[in-house]
């Protein structure tokens, strides 16, 4: 049975010289971080690119003293994975190839699946980075947040479910709306397409 350590002793045990400390960081995450890249680019070599230059990202930035643990390592990690996979599909935007005509026809790239494709996936992953920030919440925020923005819950509604009054609700909604903002701040997490 292999013993668990926890990640910031690990990145910590790293920064100190020992590098086998990284070796066991990566395996850790390999398949999460994978399966997330993969899940977004739907290509394997790429998804081992990204993957491959997350993990440069992530080596220099703790060489460098950079990384602070005031988060957790895994959500940090895949906040550059998500970065470097918006910067794939940027740098890789082909405008559609358009047959038989010379004119260009704005109203045939309105339309082209692909850049919605794009647009579909960039706003895949910013919904799936706000449910990292979510998990993040105070548990009664957390179900408040949920039963509200994923649920469409009224509060009157939260309220009969959760056995609190509409005024808590109400309060625990705030609360955890001002906590998601300190946490995209304190992380310096952009959730915009561009």
């Amino acid at each position: 049975m292999e013993l668990k350590i926890d990640d910031s002793i690990l990145v910590k045990e790293y920064i100190s010289g020992n590098e086998r400390a990284l070796e066991v960081l990566i395996n850790k995450h390999n398949q999460r971080i994978t399966s997330f890249i993969y899940s977004k680019v739907l290509d394997r070599d790429v998804t081992e690119d990204i993957f491959q230059d997350t993990f440069i990202k992530v080596i220099k930035t703790l060489k460098k003293g950079n990384y602070s643990e005031e988060g957790k390592f895994l959500p940090w990690v895949m906040r550059i994975a998500h970065n470097l996979i918006i910067d794939y599909f940027r740098k890789n935007k082909r405008m559609p190839k358009f047959e038989g005509s010379d004119d260009f026809n704005i109203f045939s790239v309105i339309g082209d699946d692909k850049l919605n494709a794009e647009k579909q996936m960039i706003k895949d992953q910013i919904d799936s980075d706000l449910g990292i920030l979510i998990d993040e919440l105070p548990d009664d925020q957390r179900e408040v947040l949920i039963m509200r923005i994923y649920k469409d819950m009224s509060f009157k509604e939260i309220s009969e479910s959760t056995g609190v009054s509409i005024n808590t609700a109400l309060g625990r909604m705030r609360y955890a709306l001002i906590n998601l903002r300190k946490i995209i701040q304190r992380n310096k997490i952009v959730l915009t397409n561009y």
